[in-house]
């Protein structure tokens, strides 16, 4: 069976964009951040209006290839052909972002452990680690209404993003977009770090908040360090040559 790298109508920039969102499903399955066969990271497909890749529903994170990741449009319709379906639920949520917000390139949605207890706690995300403070005052917060099926919701999600590109999906999840797959895959990484954190705080002891002066230096100096490539490139590189070395079958 050919694969999508041979299909002559695909432009190398898709086939790139397909080999770095599969390899970024691998890299969440080797951190234990998968969800049997749901959640989703979508990623659009360069140089083409209204088009992005989507995991195929029913396969595991660790089944998926750059090769049959979906291809749908905004409206939920498939472009290349595909044999798979798609799951409503992340079709509904991530085609409202890559509608009507230019800078979600990449949109993450999990499920985790640390990340759905604390969207499930009335504090939400507090001051109270090293990571943690990087996001404080930079959160979005969204009571739940269910499974996200129903079209009308994407208003209010967007709604109450505002200007915000991080959201806790309260009693349901997180919420991670950016404007690469690397700085959204950094950006989830930190957040998860920031809730599993605070979650081994509050069973050790009571947990102290940091000073919100500190917090400000602290998201100063952060965006403040100059990298040579942009936000999450090494990080993320560095984690496909682990998964590469583990099973490299996210290539074909």
């Amino acid at each position: 069976m050919a694969t999508a790298a041979k299909t002559p109508r695909m432009s190398a920039s898709e086939w790139e964009a397909r080999l770095q969102l599969a390899a970024c499903y691998r890299v969440f399955d080797h951190l234990g951040w998968s969800e049997l066969i749901y959640n989703h990271i979508t990623l659009r497909v360069p140089e083409e209006e209204n088009a992005f890749l989507i995991n195929p529903f029913g396969l595991l994170y660790s089944e998926v290839t750059a090769s049959n990741l979906v291809k749908i449009d905004i409206d939920g319709h498939v472009l290349d052909g595909s044999p798979y379906p798609v799951n409503r639920a992340g079709f509904t949520q991530h085609s409202i972002f890559h509608r009507l917000l230019p800078d979600a390139h990449c949109v993450i949605h999990t499920h985790t452990t640390a990340g759905m207890a604390v969207s499930a706690t009335k504090e939400g995300l507090t001051p109270t680690n090293f990571y943690a403070a990087a996001f404080i005052g930079r959160i979005a917060y969204h009571d739940f209404e269910g499974v996200t099926i129903r079209p009308e919701e994407g208003e209010r999600l967007i709604a109450h993003l505002g200007q915000h590109r991080i959201m806790m999906l309260r009693n349901h999840g997180t919420l991670v977009m950016a404007k690469s797959l690397p700085q959204a895959f950094l950006t989830q990484w930190m957040l998860q770090r920031a809730c599993e954190i605070q979650i081994a705080t509050g069973a050790a002891g009571t947990p102290l908040d940091i000073a919100e002066d500190v917090i400000a230096v602290h998201q100063r100096d952060l965006s403040g360090v100059q990298l040579p490539v942009g936000p999450g490139i090494p990080d993320f590189e560095a984690m496909v040559r682990r998964i590469d070395r583990i099973d490299s079958s996210w290539r074909d």
